[in-house]
């Protein structure tokens, strides 16, 4: 089969992949011409949210879901809770305890900058990340008035330890996965679900070249997409580790997001992160000011 209309719809420009929803006619692309697409858009991101499927070929999540599976059957993708994933993409997970000691001083660089975001008298959300965990430290420490909502237990612990703390903390319960110390599942989603908040920090376990975000559990990404859903705005922050590992679950493309913030990438990277269309600041300046 070769690649004529509509699939030369699907066009390598400079090493990026650009892909239309539409035929020459205008007409939205046909299942096989659209499957073949999104089959494309996965090789060259590594992965790919059932969003963003729905958002580039105007299609239901139904659809969009029906292709995903279509092209799991063909061996091409490994569905996920929330999209689809490279069939070879690594799920190793590590626990919070590892993962607070993993790049401990750019966390804490990043968490620093962060802190600074923050109003008295906000609403905030942590996810389960260990580097949200460097900034709820920031936060006590600071003495901040502000609520915050979240499903981590070290988190909750650290709150929970400060002797008449400011901090107005919102727990989101459910099951809890010992490995990570975080709650998941449907009662968590719920709960997010259920308050909205001025301002969301999270982290991922990866972030593909064409800016989707990555989770190894597919709970977790679930709720970390409810949360983003309930944030007015909602800030990733990404050291450079970020960048070589990738989970097996698609969270959401970083497009969603208001802003991003980088420690630890290199020039190269932060352009092509850049170029998804998200506004991404530098904090890897020699005076320790942010630089966009």
């Amino acid at each position: 089969m070769t690649r004529s209309d509509p699939f030369d719809r699907v066009r390598h420009l400079g090493g990026r992949c650009t892909i239309a929803a539409e035929s020459s006619s205008g007409r939205p692309l046909l299942a096989e011409a659209r499957r073949f697409a999104i089959a494309e858009l996965l090789r060259a991101a590594g992965a790919v949210s059932v969003t963003e499927v729905e958002t580039r070929f105007g299609v239901s999540p139904m659809t969009a879901r029906r292709d995903l599976m279509a092209l799991e059957k063909q061996g091409v993708a490994r569905r996920t809770h929330g999209g689809a994933v490279l069939p070879s993409m690594s799920a190793k997970e590590d626990s919070f305890a590892k993962r607070v000691n993993l790049a401990a001083e750019a966390k804490g660089r990043l968490a620093d900058v962060a802190v600074a975001m923050v109003q008295p008298e906000e609403t905030i959300v942590l996810d389960s990340s260990s580097t949200a965990y460097f900034l709820a430290q920031r936060i006590v420490d600071r003495g901040l008035a502000v609520t915050i909502i979240t499903n981590s237990l070290p988190i909750m612990d650290l709150i929970a330890g400060v002797e008449s703390p400011p901090i107005h903390l919102v727990a989101v319960g459910g099951t809890l996965r010992r490995l990570t110390g975080s709650f998941v599942g449907p009662y968590a989603v719920e709960t997010v679900r259920g308050h909205f908040a001025d301002r969301m920090f999270m982290s991922v376990k990866g972030l593909t070249p064409g800016g989707v975000m990555t989770d190894a559990d597919e709970l977790e990404a679930e709720l970390k997409r409810s949360m983003i859903a309930q944030s007015q705005e909602t800030v990733l922050l990404v050291d450079g580790s970020k960048l070589s590992v990738r989970g097996q679950n698609a969270i959401a493309h970083v497009r969603e997001l208001t802003t991003v913030l980088t420690e630890g990438l290199a020039g190269q990277e932060l352009e092509t992160l850049r170029s998804t269309g998200v506004e991404v600041t530098s904090i890897d300046v020699p005076d320790g000011a942010p630089s966009s």
